[in-house]
């Protein structure tokens, strides 16, 4: 089994070194990471730019360790069409530094890595733990080792990726694992205005959480509450239970359904 480990930390962070240790034990473990860190960049890709690999000493029981001065998603593409000899079995993005729950996943390098196997036909795994000072992986190992069988075997239904967090705990005392939904946590940010010693202007990121209510079955109520929370995503970002009353109010446009579309009952629904 063929495995490709990848993060937003970068090629040095210690959640990726534990990560790519622990997986030699299941399958031959190609680490491709960016060399520096890249996090919430999202799904951004390298265009205007090339893309510089540095190749770094393998550590026992992996195949490749290389550096790129690319995003995460362009390491997993990379990965996939250069420097793998054959697509891997499965892609494992992480371990993160910081919940990647609620809104975070829509700004994540971590979950758009995974994301980018899952387009690819490849069942891939995020993994983040809640904490940025908290480092004992443990847990994480303890569920990447159990999931990896289970979804290397069973696969998962197409353009589907399991994004995963832990509450920073150590493994005897998480209280269990959820299936949990993506939640609506998100960050209430400002920017702070300073001065550099030359006098000019810059402005630094700060926020907090916004208070908003959680939906049940949250990704975010669970890690709270002690809870590993795996939530089953895809980036479909149809909104289609605003599809049919949307097109009931234009009705001056005289708006069809696209043929194939199946839409009904306030949910998700598609033909096929």
């Amino acid at each position: 089994m063929r495995i490709l480990i990848t993060n937003d930390d970068g090629i040095h962070a210690g959640g990726l070194q534990a990560l790519a240790a622990a997986m030699t034990e299941l399958g031959e473990v190609y680490v491709v990471a960016p060399a520096v860190e890249r996090s919430a960049v999202s799904h951004a890709l390298t265009l205007f730019e090339p893309i510089w690999i540095e190749h770094l000493p393998a550590r026992p029981g992996e195949a490749l360790r290389a550096a790129l001065s690319g995003t995460p998603a362009d390491c997993v593409k990379l990965a996939i069409r250069s420097l793998l000899p054959a697509p891997p079995d499965l892609i494992l993005s992480g371990i993160n530094r910081g919940a990647n729950t609620g809104t975070n996943i829509l700004y994540s390098g971590t979950v758009a890595a995974a994301t980018e196997g899952a387009l690819a036909g490849i069942p891939a795994i995020a993994l983040s733990l809640a904490s940025f000072d908290f480092q004992d992986y443990e847990a994480a190992l303890w569920v990447a080792r159990e999931l990896v069988p289970e979804v290397v075997g069973g696969g998962l239904p197409a353009g589907t990726l399991l994004n995963v967090n832990l509450p920073p705990l150590p493994r005897q005392e998480i209280r269990g694992v959820r299936m949990t939904r993506q939640g609506r946590a998100r960050f209430a940010e400002r920017y702070v205005e300073r001065r550099d010693p030359r006098h000019r202007t810059y402005f630094w990121i700060e926020g907090q959480r916004d208070g908003h209510p959680e939906p049940p079955g949250s990704d975010e109520t669970a890690v709270e509450e002690g809870y590993v929370a795996i939530s089953p995503i895809e980036f479909d970002l149809t909104a289609w239970r605003a599809m049919a009353p949307l097109a009931a109010r234009l009705g001056n446009l005289e708006v069809e359904m696209a043929p194939g579309l199946v839409v009904g009952g306030g949910g998700r629904d598609r033909a096929g």
